[in-house]
C-alpha cells in the first residue's frame, strides 16, 4: 500500500498553493478558480497557519454576509488543521479525512508543508491499487 509520500510524488498536478493570512478572500478565490483548485494553505511565510476551502467560502462569507472584496482570510480560515504525515498510508489519510469530513489534508514533515493530497487523489490510488490486485489475482486463476 502507497503512502502519502508516494502519492505527492505521483500528483497529476503537484504544487503547494497557498495564500498569505493577510489575504482578502477574493484573492484566494481568483487563485483557486486560477488553478482549478478546491482549497488553499494559509501560510505566514513558510508557517501554515490554515487552510481556506470552497466551503469556508460558502459558510462563513456568503451565509453570514461578508463581502469577498473585503473580508481578510485570516477572520474565516479555518484554523485548526488536520493533516497527514509522509509515512501516513492511504488508509489512514482516507479515515483521517472521513472521519473529519475534510476533502483537503495537508502533508507535513517536521513542521514543514511537503504537499496536500485531495480525496481525488485518495480514490484514483485506491482504485489503482484495486485494479492491480485483481489483474494479479486473474493472472494467478489463468495461469
Amino acid at each position: 500500500m502507497k503512502i502519502a509520500k508516494q502519492l505527492l510524488h505521483d500528483k497529476r498536478r503537484p504544487g503547494i498553493f497557498a495564500v498569505s493570512p493577510d489575504a482578502t478572500v477574493f484573492q484566494a478565490l481568483q487563485l483557486m478558480a486560477e488553478k482549478d483548485i478546491g482549497a488553499l494553505l494559509v501560510m505566514d511565510n513558510d508557517q501554515l497557519v490554515g487552510i481556506f476551502s470552497e466551503r469556508d467560502y460558502a459558510r462563513k462569507v456568503v451565509l453570514q454576509g461578508k463581502t469577498s472584496a473585503s473580508t481578510p482570510i485570516r477572520d474565516i480560515m479555518t484554523a485548526k488543521v488536520v493533516f497527514a504525515r509522509p509515512d501516513s498510508s492511504i488508509d489512514e489519510c482516507m479515515a483521517l479525512m472521513s472521519e473529519r469530513r475534510i476533502r483537503h489534508l495537508p502533508v507535513l514533515d517536521n513542521g514543514n508543508v511537503v504537499g496536500v493530497l485531495s480525496i481525488t487523489d485518495l480514490v484514483r490510488a485506491q482504485i489503482a491499487e484495486q485494479q492491480f490486485v485483481i489483474e494479479q489475482l486473474e493472472h494467478y486463476i489463468h495461469g
